[in-house]
């Protein structure tokens, strides 16, 4: 028997969570697909940052941003750019899991 807390998850008959909707193959490769791309997306500014440093050094050293240089604003844009990336997965995953939710329920209440 599996038991229901209100607003919680069904608890599986190992005594675990239920398995959720984003453990679909179909889910888990749209989300795996998203991940990839905003992995390269940041990979690409990364790059900018290492190639900077690498065959422009001096071009680090100079101010940016109120007298902050460039080597640290990149690197700050980069930590922000790390996070705004991982809100964006997430909810890129919410709507994957959604969307995959509202059609298998379109698809149960199908007469036969």
């Amino acid at each position: 028997m599996n038991a229901t807390s209100p607003g919680g998850p069904a608890a599986a008959p190992s005594g675990g969570i239920a398995a959720a909707h984003d453990d679909h193959p179909e889910v888990s490769t749209y989300n795996a697909r998203a991940g990839l791309v905003l992995f390269f997306i940041y990979l690409a500014f990364y790059a900018g940052f290492m190639g900077l440093a690498t065959f422009a050094p001096q071009a680090m050293g100079r101010p940016a941003i109120r007298g902050v240089n460039v080597a640290i604003t990149y690197g700050m844009g980069l930590i922000v750019g790390a996070f705004v990336v991982a809100v964006l997965y997430m909810a890129i995953c919410g709507r994957n899991a959604r969307r995959f939710a509202a059609l298998e329920g379109a698809s149960q209440k199908r007469p036969l």
